[in-house]
């Protein structure tokens, strides 16, 4: 009986090691929701950002290293950590399959990125010379999640109906998400808005609005350009300077004294990525209002 018992495990082996998950890893939390949404129960996602964490200073734990050896799929937003750390992730696990979302998004050069939507000077540089918060844009999530759903199937043939069923329907939904972002912000008469750090640069250029940035390629502003920029605000009837809650916001608090406004926080990198994008947008509709 004994015996019987191993032979049935020993032929049930093959089929249990391939009903593993494949591990997948993406630099932040609102791919992490994509990838999760694409791969259903056949992967296992882990972010390296964790919730409350700013990508710009970020070092991955050892305990992330060490499940990164066993990963198959890392997807890259070319965060700034990443600029740092991609060699040693790669040194990792050199067979681990990379998604390069720089491949999906218009005018990012790998090595030498360049802003997809030139803007106001102060609209969208950052260190690395464009702006990697590609996800603010769902169109261009739609074009990402493609590659992923590219990905997950060649890793996994088997799955390669469920991974391209459900990337159809987040697309379809992508795709709503965006006409009804149209439609709220297109009744606004004031498109122009103030950030501490470009985050929103994409989200800007797609609906047609203009990012102004507080922060400037990572550098807090000297003296003479803030004292520009809160002149700018006067002029363009700004009143809400909006943060995100991985930044310091005393800057922000400061602009916002002087022209008798407010601080908002909204998070791009928040794990919830369709249900954030959309509250965002509503915030953004009620503080452009006149």
């Amino acid at each position: 009986m004994h015996r019987l018992l191993l032979m049935l495990f020993a032929l049930c082996l093959p089929s249990l090691l391939l009903a593993q998950p494949l591990s997948v890893f993406t630099s932040v939390l609102p791919m992490k929701s994509l990838v999760e949404r694409i791969g259903g129960e056949q992967v296992v996602v882990q972010a390296m950002v964790p919730p409350g964490f700013n990508p710009h200073v970020y070092d991955p734990t050892p305990q992330q290293v060490k499940d990164l050896a066993d990963a198959a799929l890392y997807v890259r937003s070319d965060v700034p950590f990443e600029h740092a750390w991609m060699e040693r992730i790669r040194a990792v696990n050199p067979h681990m399959r990379m998604v390069d979302t720089r491949d999906s998004i218009p005018g990012a050069e790998h090595g030498h990125p360049q802003p997809a939507h030139p803007e106001h000077a102060h609209g969208h540089a950052h260190e690395h010379g464009t702006d990697p918060h590609f996800w603010t844009d769902p169109i261009l999530t739609e074009r990402v999640s493609r590659d992923i759903r590219d990905a997950l199937a060649d890793l996994d043939p088997a799955n390669g109906e469920v991974y391209a069923r459900n990337q159809a329907q987040l697309a379809r939904e992508l795709r709503a998400l965006d006409e009804e972002i149209r439609d709220l912000l297109a009744p606004l008469h004031n498109r122009t808005f103030m950030v501490f750090h470009p985050a929103w640069g994409h989200f800007a250029a797609h609906y047609g609005l203009q990012q102004v940035a507080i922060e400037h390629e990572g550098k807090q502003p000297g003296a003479r350009s803030l004292a520009t920029l809160i002149e700018l605000a006067r002029q363009k009837d700004i009143r809400v300077v909006f943060v995100q809650p991985q930044f310091d916001e005393r800057t922000a608090q400061q602009v916002a004294r002087a022209i008798d406004g407010r601080v908002i926080v909204v998070d791009p990198l928040a794990p919830d990525y369709m249900a954030n994008l959309r509250r965002v947008a509503r915030v953004f509709a009620e503080a452009l209002q006149p």
